[in-house]
């Protein structure tokens, strides 16, 4: 059974791709439609079981005035079924209402409708620019999409189960005691009045701060992953205290945003609470009243009290959960300023495959500003032919990686086009072209797995004999077999904890090479790709990078201009525009900006007169 349930809700199911709605309504309507059925059904549990609720405090007046009417000897003889027809609702279907009710909200929606959310705006923030994630803590988008399916999840969960049971309690509550007296009912209708009044009031403003209070949680997270991240460079400037006070300000933000919020809070449970004993006490009087009259029953005494006491019980619960309601949307808001926002880079309408077979690139009068007016790259044109080898060289910021960027088309270009092979890369979806594309970088970056995985990055279906000679080919081999872990794995199991810090740098760069190795893409792109290594590893896997090489249209960008002196051409860049290009050679005998910067680095840095 508990199976049956668990897999009412396809986490994984075909769904809307597009943007979600920015706005509240819309942002809710999109995941609650897609389990509208288990919803509906939690209602209908609810009304049930609010039934069966009412209809018990309605026995138990129906019972009292039996005991004053009936004689002990007839009492089971007359009513004995009444007592056995009860005695089932609250053995059997009491405790099975709330069973499905258990079934449906544990089994189904909370784990199914969470992780349908979760996973599908994951795969949408996944597919964002790389632009977004470097304006974001990645660890506060995570945690946005992570709890924001929680909240929407128990908001929607927390609406049907307190407001949508105790409106309809309360309106056959009100039923009943009109049916009885209508002077009865008139308690209860002004309590209605003054709680709805009072939920009005205050409830919108707790939304607010509560919107306010989800900000600042977000932006205290956000600092405190900050300073977890980079720990390192916290330790090494021995900036503890630092940490501290960034995190400290934060943290004061929230504690005064909390302060606020509860201060309505307590406002509100004040005014709930002196309602609540106006609505016993007058209940109470006004049926004592009654009976003195000879107008109600003892039955009806108990009915209308019992009614009253169960309903102020259950107002203070609508009230905490109304305002967990509203804690919860205010984190879906606050998630939503994350994840509903649009792509900045989409494919085009219709995009097809890339297919570089000879690997041709050229650049046509590309302009790109990084937003700006002007700058960066103007009315930039080159041509590299198929197999050619192009080093890109100049003064830092003159546009080399910029240029690679655009080549990978992690950004638009403002202007003119970049073609592979005759192909506008505007024009085809943006997996084919990275797919025939092999970059190493200077930052090299591997995942928190293992050194297999990282490599298999390269070719996922590729088999282990293909990653280890990879490995080989890179040098990696002989290091990665000595390595192992906290968890008892070894060699290629090893895990290489985030962002691969638990290797050096030399041996990061190493198994980066190893998964360009095996993905043997016909363009490779080689981004200061031995900066990390010392001179005996980068001489001893130079001749491995120009076998990679052969057969394949390479761009090389290096501060160490040794390292791709031996390329076919080089291309010096200034402020966005080709200063030179020539050979090494050529470039020498001109005696321009690349001749000065071969100098500077052939010469030392330290001026002659330094010692």
């Amino acid at each position: 059974m508990f199976r049956k349930f668990e897999s009412l809700i396809d986490v994984f199911r075909a769904h809307d791709e597009t943007q979600p709605p920015a706005t509240l309504i819309g942002y809710y309507w999109r995941y609650c439609r897609q389990v509208w059925p288990f919803l509906a059904a939690l209602m209908a549990s609810g009304l049930f079981t609010s039934l069966i609720e009412v209809s018990i405090l309605r026995f138990v007046g129906d019972i009292v005035d039996l005991l004053r009417q009936t004689s002990p000897q007839r009492l089971l003889a007359d009513d004995g079924r009444l007592f056995l027809f009860m005695g089932l609702v609250i053995l059997l279907l009491r405790p099975l209402a709330q069973f499905v009710h258990d079934l449906l909200v544990q089994q189904a929606i909370a784990p199914g409708m969470t992780n349908l959310i979760r996973w599908q705006t994951h795969r949408y923030v996944l597919r964002q620019s790389l632009t977004y994630f470097a304006n974001d803590f990645a660890g506060r988008i995570a945690s946005n999409i992570v709890q924001s399916a929680a909240s929407l999840r128990d908001s929607t969960v927390q609406v049907i189960d307190a407001l949508w049971f105790v409106t309809i309690f309360s309106a056959t509550a009100l039923a009943i005691l009109a049916e009885m007296d209508w002077r009865l009912a008139a308690p209860l209708a002004c309590w209605i009045v003054v709680y709805v009044a009072a939920l009005a009031i205050f409830v919108p403003r707790i939304r607010a701060r509560s919107e306010i209070l989800a900000h600042r949680r977000a932006v205290l997270t956000g600092r405190i992953v900050d300073s977890y991240t980079n720990i390192q460079a916290v330790k090494l400037f021995a900036h503890l205290e630092r940490e501290d006070d960034h995190a400290r300000d934060a943290l004061k933000a929230h504690t005064e945003d909390f302060h606020r919020q509860t201060r309505l809070i307590t406002l509100m449970n004040l005014c709930v609470s002196s309602s609540n004993g106006a609505l016993i006490v007058a209940t109470g009087a006004l049926s004592i009243w009654l009976w003195t009259q000879g107008l109600t029953t003892l039955g009806q005494i108990a009915v209308a009290s019992g009614l009253a006491i169960r309903i102020t019980t259950m107002s203070g619960w609508v009230m905490w959960t109304s305002i967990g309601i509203f804690d919860n949307v205010g984190q879906v808001q606050e998630g939503m300023r994350t994840i509903a926002r649009p792509h900045a880079l989409v494919d085009a309408d219709g995009a097809g495959e890339l297919k570089a077979e000879r690997g041709e690139i050229r650049f046509e009068r590309v302009g790109f500003h990084y937003g700006r007016k002007t700058g960066v790259i103007d009315e930039f044109s080159l041509a590299i032919q198929p197999g050619e080898k192009v080093g890109l060289v100049g003064r830092s910021g003159a546009g080399k990686s910029t240029l690679v960027n655009l080549l990978l088309r992690f950004y638009d270009l403002d202007s003119g086009r970049i073609l592979i092979d005759g192909q506008d890369i505007a024009g085809v979806t943006q997996d084919s072209l990275r797919r025939q594309v092999g970059m190493v970088t200077q930052d090299t970056s591997l995942l928190h797995r293992s050194i297999a995985d990282n490599i298999l990055y390269g070719r996922p279906d590729a088999p282990r004999e293909a990653v280890i000679a990879a490995a080989e080919r890179a040098h990696a081999h002989e290091f990665i077999m000595s390595l192992s872990d906290s968890e008892g794995r070894h060699g290629y199991e090893t895990l290489v904890g985030e962002r691969g810090v638990k290797l050096s740098g030399g041996q990061r760069q190493r198994v980066a090479i190893a998964r360009v190795l095996l993905k043997n893409a016909p363009i490779l792109v080689l981004d200061e790709a031995t900066s990390a290594l010392d001179s005996e590893v980068e001489a001893a896997i130079q001749e491995s990078l120009y076998s990679l090489m052969e057969g394949k249209t390479v761009i090389a960008i290096a501060h160490r201009l040794s390292t791709i002196a031996a390329m076919d051409r080089l291309i010096v860049l200034d402020r966005g525009r080709i200063a030179e290009t020539g050979a090494h050679r050529e470039l020498l005998d001109r005696d321009g900006i690349y001749a000065s910067l071969w100098r500077r680095q052939s010469g030392g840095f330290l001026h002659e007169d330094a010692a």
